[in-house]
């Protein structure tokens, strides 16, 4: 399947994600392709009328969201979210998600957390039957010491631990931070591989959005699927 057909998928899942929205709403903002399709189609709801403020998970997507007329939110503010929207780079079975494949795993992390409701929209390519295997996992460091925290996550997963880098030159996040993608065959305990990682000095947070999923929409040739999280 082309890309364009794959985008086409993605902008399905956006356009239906915007059902969840009502009046008033405090909306966290995610980043990525995904995200753009849904701030471009909010951005059509505000023209209309439509009343909501949003809490965006990067630059880029304040940016956007600004051109199509969403009232932001400052980030010293203490948020109540409504519902957070976002892509993801995998979804597992049980709804646990890898992300951070834009850099932006710290502030989505944070916003997700901070929802009441975390709506994951992505296309049928993004499910995967374990996490890991093609797709690195991000996690954010600081760069004093970024060497020996590198080493200690290499110790740990006896995995592959690459610097990412953009450009010839070290990917940098919003925060100051680096990034490592930690390259797993498989991830058969996302929560465990969580707490664990965070046990490293140096370690901001990793990729790993476990048991964060509240409802998955995902776009499909055939049709666009909701499946709503049971938790516990």
């Amino acid at each position: 399947m082309s890309t364009s057909d794959l985008d086409t998928l993605k902008h399905a899942a956006a356009v239906k994600a915007v059902e969840f929205v009502k009046d008033g709403m405090v909306l966290g903002l995610g980043t990525g392709s995904t995200a753009k399709h849904l701030i471009t189609a909010l951005g059509e709801k505000v023209k209309a009328g439509l009343n909501l403020r949003g809490v965006p998970t990067s630059q880029e997507t304040a940016g956007l969201a600004q051109q199509c007329g969403i009232a932001l939110i400052d980030a010293e503010t203490c948020w109540t979210i409504d519902v957070a929207f976002d892509g993801a780079d995998q979804v597992d079975p049980a709804f646990n998600l890898i992300k951070g494949g834009g850099g932006a795993l710290l502030k989505e992390k944070i916003v997700a957390a901070s929802a009441r409701k975390f709506v994951v929209m992505v296309d049928f390519t993004k499910r995967v039957p374990v996490l890991g295997g093609a797709f690195p996992l991000p996690v954010e460091v600081v760069p004093f010491g970024w060497r020996s925290t590198a080493r200690k996550i290499e110790e740990l997963t006896r995995s592959r631990v690459v610097l990412r880098e953009r450009g010839g030159a070290r990917f940098q996040t919003e925060s100051g931070n680096l990034i490592v993608d930690v390259h797993l065959a498989r991830i058969d305990r996302p929560a465990e591989l969580e707490t664990t990682l965070h046990r490293i000095p140096g370690v901001v947070e990793a990729g790993l959005f476990v048991g964060r999923t509240d409802v998955l929409i995902v776009g499909t040739p055939d049709r666009t699927e909701i499946h709503h999280v049971k938790r516990g």
